[in-house]
């Protein structure tokens, strides 16, 4: 079968680096090995997610999001800003604030000076909605993961993501515990993993292990998961600022209980790859 090329562009939110294809104009058939292979950093482009552009009939774009490791995902905060931006630098609009669909819903991204703002609309807390197996809120419950007993704290920004405070998150072992608490069967959909230090009432610092990812330098739904957890556990004010490998995020739980994303969005580069 005679191969085609792919055109595409390259993103990133705070080092989360996002492809974007545009499948209005392309048709492509995303693929797991395809899009694993195209998020490979050896043998491909080389992102943490790709997103795939498409029409919608309800907003004034729809978007499906793909982890790296091909599995599809309801929402990514850092995609959506970049998208965002990519859509007012390829010209596909002139608008300064769309509405975008996502398997979470339809959301509102407004651009503001250089930075990108997404509205994450209202956090689920409840632990059916999340989803996990656990009743109520799951505020501060104990968790066992192999030989230690974390605190933990879930909440949906349209995803599912689990945060824990600990102390030394520098030498913290991410890359241990992450992938035993993303898989646990506690999280029947699995789940984004946040380890988070309270700097001071307006500052945390944050590591993600991302679901169908592993640990990246960014994650905008989990940036605002774990500025709700620390609100739900009285560490944060409203709005704070999250400090990640990749960058700075800022985060506000408004007065009409959405959840506000504020951080940029930056071109790499475009090209085409053969596929």
């Amino acid at each position: 079968m005679a191969k085609k090329l792919l055109k595409f562009a390259k993103y990133h939110g705070t080092g989360n680096d996002i492809i974007i294809v545009n499948g209005i104009k392309n048709a492509f058939l995303p693929k797991n090995d395809t899009i694993k292979w195209l998020c490979d950093r050896r043998f491909g482009i080389g992102a943490d997610q790709l997103l795939l552009l498409l029409q919608s009939k309800k907003a004034d774009f729809r978007v499906r999001i793909f982890n790296k490791d091909g599995s599809e995902a309801e929402m990514c905060g850092n995609g959506l800003r970049c998208l965002a931006k990519y859509l007012v630098d390829k010209k596909f609009t002139q608008k300064n604030e769309l509405n975008i669909e996502t398997p979470a819903g339809i959301i509102r991204v407004r651009k503001e000076k250089k930075d990108y703002n997404v509205d994450m609309g209202k956090p689920k807390l409840d632990g059916k909605d999340i989803p996990v197996n656990l009743n109520g809120m799951v505020v501060n419950r104990n968790f066992q993961a192999k030989d230690k007993t974390f605190k933990i704290t879930c909440v949906s920004m349209g995803n599912p993501h689990c945060v824990i405070f600990v102390d030394n998150l520098e030498l913290f072992p991410v890359r241990l515990y992450g992938p035993l608490i993303e898989k646990s069967p506690i999280f029947p959909k699995g789940v984004n993993v946040e380890f988070v230090s309270i700097l001071n009432k307006k500052e945390v610092k944050m590591r993600v292990w991302e679901r169908g990812a592993g640990e990246t330098l960014a994650c905008g739904s989990g940036a605002c998961a774990s500025v709700v957890s620390s609100i739900l556990n009285g560490k944060t004010d409203k709005k704070v600022k999250v400090r990640l490998l990749g960058g700075d995020l800022t985060v506000t739980w408004g007065k009409d209980e959405h959840v506000y994303l504020s951080g940029p969005a930056v071109e790499v580069y475009s090209g085409e790859i053969e596929i």
